[in-house]
């Protein structure tokens, strides 16, 4: 009987030891993540919305988790202050000109706080000083301008289907101009009577060449354009040598 209660106490014991070792492993890994142990520093944002923010939800810089939101409260109908809670070691790389951005881990993860990089000239941030923000695009705004573009697309591709009706059907300047077989041989006649005129145009300015008259004028022209190509490259032959 008394052994068989000391096997039952020594149970306890390493049950209850057990659990203690869990509670303290617990209280830790959320201490770490929360910078319960951690050297911090304060600052603090100002939001008309914080978009599901909450206490406790991480910081991010640079793509890394710096620190935690420490509070969330409303200051009036239009301004929501924002405290954060960043480690000491990240507070070298936070400048007076970054701004906080509300963002969340993935589609549907955790609301989360981003600051952005500060310029090299600004100063450090201080203790307790307000960061500059950027309101977060909603949701609903996002979807509200969504279904205005599917509206618009659909209205321009039913205007696009009763033009392409319409010049099927041959009507308008340029339904016409497709669908009438007369008019496209118009064109065509007219093209073949630029040729010819061209072609015309070009035999009577080989025999004005060859005119006694104007030959010399010719010849002069051919004379002035040679000259000038011999001059280039004389030009271009004395600049490769200096």
């Amino acid at each position: 009987m008394e052994q068989h209660s000391q096997k039952y106490k020594v149970r306890l014991g390493l049950f209850v030891a057990g659990g203690l070792a869990l509670f303290v492993l617990a209280i830790f890994i959320i201490g770490k993540q929360k910078n319960l142990f951690n050297p911090v520093f304060k600052l603090t944002t100002t939001f008309y919305n914080v978009s599901g923010l909450q206490v406790g939800n991480n910081i991010r810089f640079s793509g890394i988790n710096v620190g935690t939101v420490d509070n969330i409260r409303i200051i009036n109908d239009s301004t929501v202050r924002v405290d954060l809670l960043i480690r000491k070691e990240v507070h070298q790389f936070i400048k007076t000109d970054c701004e906080v951005a509300i963002g969340s881990e993935g589609l549907i993860g955790d609301r989360l706080l981003i600051i952005t990089q500060g310029s090299n000239e600004a100063k450090l941030a201080k203790e307790g000083q307000e960061l500059a923000s950027t309101e977060p695009v909603e949701t609903d705004a996002i979807m509200a301008s969504l279904e205005v573009s599917a509206a618009n697309a659909e209205i321009i591709t039913y205007q696009l289907a009763e033009i392409m009706i319409k010049i099927n059907g041959g009507q308008g300047t340029l339904g016409r101009l497709i669908q009438d077989t007369a008019i496209a041989e118009n064109l065509n006649q007219t093209i073949e009577n630029l040729k010819t005129s061209s072609k015309g145009l070009d035999e009577n300015m080989k025999a004005v060449k060859h005119n006694f008259l104007l030959k010399g004028y010719f010849k002069k022209k051919a004379r002035a354009a040679e000259e000038k190509k011999t001059d280039a490259v004389e030009q271009k032959a004395e600049e490769q040598k200096k």
